[in-house]
């Protein structure tokens, strides 16, 4: 099943272009359950055939990713916040709990965006509740970079590197998926310990 996905996103990739990444990423960064797995390394091999560029596979990857980020923060302000302002204590929701989110992204939106956007399930809602805090958008676009920057070059290298074998492919995807998640525990760890740190300083 894998392998006909991956041969109709190169065919498909492959007759759109970087546009064609830009949108499908958008639709993996947004609401739409269409995983950046089987977006960007299949572009990583049409770049290891010299029928695209790998930079610029990585560029409209960042791109896409970014303009899904900005529509689901754009979703949580102008709908999800009013939303939550009116009706929020029907759900256990106050608007001293929507203040709370607002500090604490606020003063840890950086990196709960930026670890958001490596881990499999979160990087399509982080922008979410980053929406609702109304997180600064210049740190909002460039920690979802960051995350998202990292993610799509490692996605584009196995590509490149593995090429078309997707049996091999879904076993880099699994490995790395750990490393991520083992990489990023280290990270939440480290930040809170300095904060902590910071706070009885």
């Amino acid at each position: 099943m894998l392998g006909h996905l991956v041969n109709f996103l190169v065919d498909t990739i492959g007759h759109m272009g970087y546009p064609g990444i830009v949108a499908l990423m958008f639709l993996e960064s947004s609401f739409f359950p269409f995983p950046s797995e089987v977006v960007v390394p299949p572009a990583g091999y049409l770049a290891s055939q010299g029928e695209m560029n790998l930079w610029m596979v990585i560029l409209a990857g960042i791109v896409g990713s970014l303009l899904g980020a900005i529509f689901n923060y754009w979703i949580a302000v102008r709908i999800g916040r009013p939303f939550f302002e009116r009706w929020g204590k029907y759900f256990l929701v106050s608007e001293k709990t929507l203040k709370k989110s607002e500090v604490f992204f606020a003063r840890h939106g950086h990196i709960s965006t930026f670890i958001g956007r490596l881990l499999p399930g979160i990087r399509q809602l982080i922008s979410l509740p980053a929406g609702l805090a109304r997180m600064p958008m210049g740190l909002f676009l460039t920690f979802t970079a960051l995350g998202s920057g990292i993610w799509v070059v490692v996605l584009a290298f196995i590509g490149y590197w593995v090429g078309n074998n997707s049996d091999l492919v879904e076993k880099l995807l699994h490995k790395t998926t750990v490393i991520t998640l083992v990489l990023s525990a280290i990270t939440i760890a480290l930040y809170t310990w300095k904060v902590r740190s910071k706070n009885t300083s």
